[in-house]
């Protein structure tokens, strides 16, 4: 396996799915070396530098929160972690119905699903911040969901690669 591959193999899941955001930063990562952020900076340069298209095929990526994925316990390990820390495998019927809800107009609404990065949240932060940012416009709500996608990107290196507090 050549350097390459491993980097990709290691850090192709960081966005959800899209393995070619490491392929991408690799020659720029490899040179800064890895640490959690000089990684995080060559991911979201190569985030930063797709298409528009490319950026929202990556918010599609993303799993609707509590959401029929959760149920049927098809989340990627990261995404499933990250759920929980929110307690959003631990919803009352009601709770799961308006994410249900809130979930259905985001997507209809903005063609990928709401998008947060969920830890040190509660279930309630992330109710009241779905309740705001879905009257977003679509440019306001796209680039603030990729933001999100970065935020999320920036915790799962830190737990990847520890002892970089800075990234």
């Amino acid at each position: 396996m050549s350097d390459r591959e491993a980097f990709v193999a290691r850090f192709g899941g960081v966005f959800e799915h899209s393995p070619w955001v490491a392929e991408r930063a690799y020659d720029r990562a490899a040179a800064a070396g890895l640490t959690a952020g000089s990684v995080h900076s060559a991911l979201c340069n190569a985030f930063r530098a797709a298409s528009p298209a490319e950026r929202l095929a990556v918010l599609k990526a993303h799993p609707d929160l509590a959401g029929k994925l959760a149920i049927a316990g098809k989340l990627t390990a990261d995404s499933r972690a990250e759920q929980a820390s929110a307690g959003l495998d631990r919803l009352s019927p009601e709770e799961h119905q308006r994410f249900i809800a809130l979930n259905k107009a985001y997507t209809k609404k903005f063609g990928f699903p709401f998008i947060i990065a969920v830890k040190g949240l509660t279930k309630d932060d992330i109710l009241a911040a779905f309740e705001t940012r879905i009257d977003n416009s679509k440019e306001e709500e796209f680039e603030t969901a990729c933001a999100q996608v970065e935020q999320i990107a920036r915790l799962r290196l830190r737990s990847m690669l520890p002892g970089d507090e800075n990234a």
